[in-house]
C-alpha cells in the first residue's frame, strides 16, 4: 500500500517553494493542468491541490475553505537529523513556530503551522526505527 498525502493550498507556487525550500522536499511534477504538484524526498508521495480561499469543501457541503490557521486532527510529522536547523529553515520559508521546541524521552519536537494554517511538526527522533516514539 501507498499513502499519498494531499494538501490544499490558495497558491500553489507559494506551496511548492515552501515545502521544497522550507521543508527539502522536491518538485515532482504537475499535473491536471498545474492543478496539482506532486512532491517527493519524503517517505510518502506529498500532493498540493490548488484550492482558492472561500471554494466549497465538498460539492454538497456549505462550508468553504479558509486558509487562516485552523485546527484539524491530522497533520504531518516531518522527521529531521537536526530539528534547530529544520525550524530556522521552516521559518526562513513562512512557516510559525508555535512554541519552542520540547524535549522528551524519546526526542525533540517542534509544533509549527505552515503559511497555510496548517499544522505540522518536525521530530528529531533519539533514535531510528519502528518503536522511536513508543
Amino acid at each position: 500500500m501507498e499513502l499519498v498525502i494531499n494538501i490544499d493550498v490558495d497558491d500553489l507556487e507559494k506551496g511548492i517553494a515552501f515545502y521544497t525550500d522550507g521543508l527539502g522536499l522536491r518538485l515532482k511534477r504537475t499535473l491536471f493542468d498545474g492543478a496539482v504538484a506532486e512532491l517527493d524526498g519524503a517517505a510518502s508521495v506529498i500532493q498540493l491541490l490548488r484550492k482558492p480561499a472561500g471554494s466549497p469543501i465538498n460539492p454538497a457541503g456549505t462550508q468553504v475553505r479558509d486558509y487562516a490557521r485552523h485546527w484539524t486532527p491530522v497533520h504531518i510529522d516531518f522527521c529531521v537529523d537536526d530539528i534547530a536547523a529544520a525550524v530556522e529553515r521552516a521559518r526562513h520559508a513562512g512557516a510559525r513556530l508555535e512554541r519552542g521546541i520540547d524535549t522528551y524521552a524519546w526526542g525533540r519536537i517542534a509544533s509549527m503551522s505552515d503559511p497555510f494554517g496548517h499544522g505540522l511538526c518536525l521530530l528529531q527522533l533519539t533514535r531510528c526505527g519502528d518503536d522511536a516514539a513508543a
